[in-house]
């Protein structure tokens, strides 16, 4: 029999605002104990594809999302538990800064008892990056600060200034020196994709252990003190829901265009009785036997003319949208779903036209937030991050509704068994809906 407690070691990785270096960070330390023999699991706080494959590689173990509101308390606790019955160490990455967003990294990290880590780019600042730490640790009284990384250290004598000015109880548990051969590798949503650069990343991840080891303060080589996690106290009530796909086979585009997908999403999925098979819109010819399709998110504009030129794969999927079956098209997706999409270096390709539309991208600006999709066949959490905008579309069936503001969110627009929208979706928030989204024109 299963104990309902766990011990396992766990650090949550955090800082005072977006670019100090968490992932970074994050990952050599993974590394750093992978190396050691150890099993390391990895979560990432809130929505996001890009820093899970990084984090990924780097622990060779899966890793996946952690939300409060996106996915519901007693999911996370299922993950942490579930982790610790097999980790050595349990390492979270924030999100954003310590307590930005609601619920917000220290929401989570005060949750479950894992200790915070601060992790904060030091350059020009020395006793003033113990300041800002003093006042993170103290700002709330139900979070547990172990200390402080300082990252970007110019010296041993700046390091010196800033240890000496933190207060007894907030260590400085690593300084690391600047070195912009660590840098993970960006683009204009964020990392490039592991995928892409695998061979760069395991130069980088071994660098990073060695710039680690460096550090006059060796706090943060040595595992974590161990947390309790607990097992949640489920009813086996989902018992129709998990048939509900059973017998059926949903084809998911993954390839370089298309691989903002959540591994969450994927089990989701299998739990339902679906089997899941792989496909390239970019590199195959022909469509898998399905009775569905998840067309994800990802990067169509950087493919937009081997899209358009894979004329046998459009006319496969033009095809199968028309028998009627089950289409979900989520951001990438949908654009690759319109008439055209002009990319970012203003040229314009057909697309698969089955959605009415024209897509393009608009540089810097963009829209991203926490929603709710509402749609005629129930509600379902997810997030929206994109970067283009969409024009001549039909009228939706429906809108995200925004996590604090209430102004519509996303349109969502659905068409025989198509449901595209620039939502991406969190299946295990409503696994009923997920099904029906998938089942659209076989029910009944």
């Amino acid at each position: 029999m299963t104990s309902s407690v766990v011990h396992c070691p766990a650090l949550f990785l955090t800082a005072p605002a977006s670019n100090q270096g968490k992932t970074t960070i994050t990952a050599a330390l993974a590394r750093y104990f992978t190396n050691q023999g150890k099993v390391v699991r990895v979560f990432k706080t809130g929505p996001d594809y890009l820093d899970p494959q990084i984090l990924a590689q780097a622990s060779k173990q899966p890793v996946e999302q952690l939300d409060i509101w996106m996915a519901g308390e007693e999911y996370c606790q299922d993950m942490l538990y579930q982790a610790a019955q097999v980790a050595d160490l349990i390492l979270v990455e924030g999100a954003m800064g310590m307590f930005d967003g609601e619920p917000s990294s220290a929401d989570l990290a005060a949750r479950f008892g894992i200790p915070m880590a601060i992790v904060m780019d030091v350059k020009g600042m020395a006793q003033t990056a113990a300041a800002v730490a003093t006042g993170l640790a103290n700002f709330r009284d139900d979070v547990q600060v172990a200390g402080l990384i300082a990252n970007r250290c110019g010296s041993e004598r700046h390091a010196e200034l800033i240890r000496d000015a933190l207060p007894a109880n907030l260590p400085l548990l690593a300084t690391l020196k600047r070195d912009e051969e660590i840098t993970l590798p960006e683009r204009h949503l964020g990392l490039v994709q592991a995928d892409e650069v695998k061979d760069e990343l395991e130069v980088r991840f071994e660098a990073a252990v060695e710039w680690l080891k460096e550090t006059q303060d060796t706090g943060l080589l040595a595992l974590p003190n161990a947390v309790p996690f607990y097992a949640t106290k489920q009813v086996d009530d989902n018992q129709v829901i998990e048939q509900s796909l059973q017998g059926k086979t949903i084809a998911v585009a993954r390839d370089a265009a298309f691989s903002f997908i959540y591994d969450a999403n994927l089990i989701a999925l299998k739990s339902l009785g679906a089997e899941v098979v792989f496909f390239s819109p970019l590199h195959d010819q022909a469509l898998p036997d399905a009775d569905a399709l998840w067309l994800p998110g990802g990067y169509p504009e950087l493919h937009s003319k081997v899209l358009s030129e894979n004329l046998s794969m459009r006319q496969a999927i033009k095809a199968f949208f028309h028998s009627g079956k089950g289409i979900l098209a989520e951001c990438g997706g949908m654009l690759y779903s319109l008439e055209d999409l002009t990319d970012l270096d203003n040229q314009c390709y057909p697309m698969l036209g089955i959605l009415a539309g024209q897509g393009a991208m608009r540089g810097k600006r963009g829209c991203q937030g926490m929603q709710t999709a509402v749609i005629p066949q129930g509600e379902i959490r997810g997030h929206a991050h994109h970067r283009s905008r969409s024009a001549n579309t039909p009228e939706p069936v429906g809108y995200g509704r925004r996590q604090r503001h209430p102004a519509p969110g996303e349109a969502i627009y659905q068409q025989k068994g198509l449901t595209a929208s620039y939502l991406h979706l969190f299946f295990p928030s409503n696994l009923d809906v997920t099904a029906k989204i998938f089942l659209a024109g076989q029910q009944g």
